[in-house]
């Protein structure tokens, strides 16, 4: 009987009938298709009644992005609309637009349309220093977050929390759906391989939403010197971890619709290998493939783009797999990382010497996942390592939960 291919799990979503991926519009929107019914969910900064009486009189910071919105507005711009003292705004990684590259320094500025300052928190200055935080009475950190250990927005959350405890001035986290929530997974991170792409002892997926995870970091006193913030977690309403949410603003410029998000937790291991996730195109993590790929039958040219100016290959073709056409449903109900395609990658690699570069151990957390990668562990293997630290970690979850 001959083998069939190993991506021909994906084949059977391109014909799923509840779909639910969504087409990005130029104001950089989500657009679902409304095939599958899904709850009302009323973010945390929709909650002014909760929230505004904590703000009223006090010199506010803003830790904000794209995502920030509020009923179609910035909450930047419907915050001073009610009169709130806001100082200044600080940005993290793609700045406060959400435009820059993944890993661009992102520099200090001015609002253009409230003439407010914005401090980078990306770049040198990952920590907001303490005379930043001087004339401020509270900070609000409300962004989007996809609920990967290595998007980069949890650990500006950490070194916010982290400052306003050294100054003592409280945080107040506007909860968000976690689109990735409804499971967790991958290897637990190992002290050893901190970094800000994961500077937490939690799974690739963690299942938490931003809120949920600032209590863990309180609780689990990962600040360090026996700091602990002064936090106040607004929660969504309508909103469990069980039922699909379709964001609605991209959450930085390469995950472009849910498809990519729900994809992103797996794909986004390829950064630390010679393979393209698809930036430079507009199928930003929904296809990978190399120059010199045999496997798959699907083709495409990074080129220069908005949000990857110097994409990987750049100007080469390259061949792989395209999951663009796929289910985000299908894909929202895999519930795991799937390793098969960094297997069957690396199996295929002409110099396997050259297939992984420093950058890989980071995201991964571990060193484990490469050298079984490297000693031929098929996918069964490999996860049964981490079996018993995501139990562990499952227990310590459970403490910080707010939603069912």
């Amino acid at each position: 009987m001959r083998k069939l291919p190993i991506f021909t799990f994906f084949i059977a979503a391109i014909i799923c009938v509840c779909s639910c991926v969504g087409q990005t519009s130029k104001s950089g929107t989500i657009a679902p298709k409304p095939i599958l019914a899904v709850k009302e969910v009323s973010v945390g900064a929709a909650q002014t009644a909760a929230y505004l009486p904590l703000l009223k009189g006090k010199r506010i910071g803003m830790v904000v992005n794209q995502t920030s919105m509020i009923a179609g507005q910035s909450i930047v711009d419907s915050l001073l609309h009610t009169g709130m003292d806001i100082k200044k705004i600080f940005s993290p990684e793609h700045g406060f637009r959400g435009k820059a590259d993944a890993g661009a320094q992102v520099k200090d500025g001015k609002d253009i349309r409230t003439g407010l300052p914005i401090i980078s928190l990306y770049g040198k200055n990952k920590k907001p220093t303490d005379a930043q935080f001087a004339d401020l009475d509270v900070v609000i950190f409300d962004i989007q977050d996809v609920g990967a250990r290595f998007y980069t927005y949890i650990s500006t959350m950490h070194y916010v929390m982290q400052t306003a405890a050294e100054v003592n001035i409280p945080v107040i986290v506007l909860d968000r759906p976690n689109p990735n929530g409804h499971y967790v997974d991958g290897p637990v991170l190992e002290k050893a391989f901190s970094s800000f792409v994961g500077m937490h002892q939690v799974p690739i997926v963690h299942g938490m939403t931003i809120g949920e995870y600032a209590k863990m970091i309180n609780g689990e006193a990962w600040l360090g010197e026996g700091l602990s913030c002064d936090l106040t977690v607004i929660q969504c309403k309508n909103y469990d971890r069980n039922t699909p949410y379709i964001l609605p603003v991209k959450p930085s410029p390469n995950l472009p619709n849910n498809l990519s998000i729900y994809l992103y937790p797996s794909l986004c291991l390829f950064e630390g290998t010679d393979v393209s996730v698809g930036r430079g195109t507009n199928k930003q993590f929904q296809i990978i493939g190399h120059p010199k790929s045999k496997i798959g039958d699907d083709f495409f040219t990074p080129r220069s783009r908005p949000g990857a100016t110097q994409p990987k290959h750049k100007g080469v073709q390259c061949r792989g797999v395209d999951f663009s056409k796929m289910s985000s449903l299908m894909a929202y109900q895999q519930e795991k990382l799937n390793l098969q395609y960094l297997i069957d990658f690396y199996q295929d690699a002409d110099n396997k010497d050259d297939f992984f570069n420093s950058f890989f151990e980071k995201l991964a957390g571990t060193d484990k996942l490469q050298k079984m990668i490297q000693e031929g562990k098929n996918e069964a293997q490999i996860r049964a390592t981490w079996q018993s630290d995501l139990e562990a970690f499952k227990q310590i979850r459970k403490k910080y939960l707010i939603y069912n």
